[in-house]
């Protein structure tokens, strides 16, 4: 590698005391490994911090999905959702289906993807976000913070459906919606066909525009399955049964070989 190129290297690290002696150093081994470590620990720095600010959290791997669960998944569409380039034509994801399915969890995957690979991404529930946006204090906070959920180059708005809501509520969400049109994708978990978003929005009248504006855009995938996180509960709670009992058997042989002695 050129001097000229690992200097550039050290201006974009805004390594002002390297470039100011790069002449007494630039012939060093040690440069280039320096300007790595650095880049890497910077990468690592702000991945993490990309991270913090999702408000990903904790989720389960797609790679421990068990595929075989559901009754009815589109597999082929979620996994090359992995690949992003939905992203790149700003479309929409809508996962359809009953609670405890997988949603969030692959919504979550597909958030951590985008983040991996550079984009920035936020995941909130409707509830969180809307209460968030009423309770801003006058126009100027409002804006700031319709900005703020505009902003994620990917946006994951999980449970909706979950809550009803008031006209304010859907004027704000067709106003999130709206700013992200054609321009940015979004994520939308919902446990309720379109056909019922009236009751999430019972007096609204935003509702027939709000989801023209978010399907025109967008690939639905509905999940039918019996709720993943019953089946995960059952298993765990057989495998702590069949623990306990074999804690339990040598401890009764124990007890008649004493009595037998």
């Amino acid at each position: 590698m050129t001097t000229d190129i690992l200097m550039q290297r050290a201006k974009s690290l805004k390594l002002t005391g390297l470039v100011a002696h790069w002449d007494e150093v630039r012939d060093n081994s040690w440069v280039n490994q320096l300007l790595q470590w650095e880049e890497d620990e910077r990468s690592k720095s702000t991945l993490a911090t990309r991270l913090k600010s999702s408000r990903v959290g904790r989720f389960k791997p797609l790679t421990d999905f068990d595929w075989n669960w559901p009754k009815k998944i589109d597999r082929q569409a979620i996994e090359e959702f992995m690949n992003l380039s939905f992203m790149n034509e700003a479309i929409n994801i809508i996962l359809c289906g009953p609670n405890g399915v997988g949603k969030s969890m692959i919504a979550k995957n597909i958030a951590y993807q985008a983040i991996i690979y550079g984009q920035t991404a936020m995941f909130t529930t409707a509830g969180q976000m809307l209460g968030d946006l009423t309770t801003q204090d006058g126009d100027l906070a409002l804006k700031r913070k319709l900005k703020f959920y505009t902003t994620p180059k990917l946006l994951i708005i999980d449970e909706v459906g979950y809550l009803s809501y008031s006209n304010r509520y859907a004027d704000l969400l067709f106003e999130i919606i709206s700013r992200r049109y054609h321009q940015k994708s979004t994520i939308i978990t919902t446990n309720k066909p379109f056909t019922e978003w009236r009751d999430i929005f019972p007096n609204a009248t935003c509702v027939v525009s709000l989801i023209d504006r978010l399907v025109h855009r967008s690939e639905i995938i509905n999940i039918e399955a019996e709720s993943y996180r019953l089946k995960e509960a059952v298993e765990e709670t057989a495998k702590r049964k069949a623990s306990r009992e074999k804690k339990i058997k040598p401890a009764k042989n124990s007890e008649i070989n004493g009595a037998q002695s």
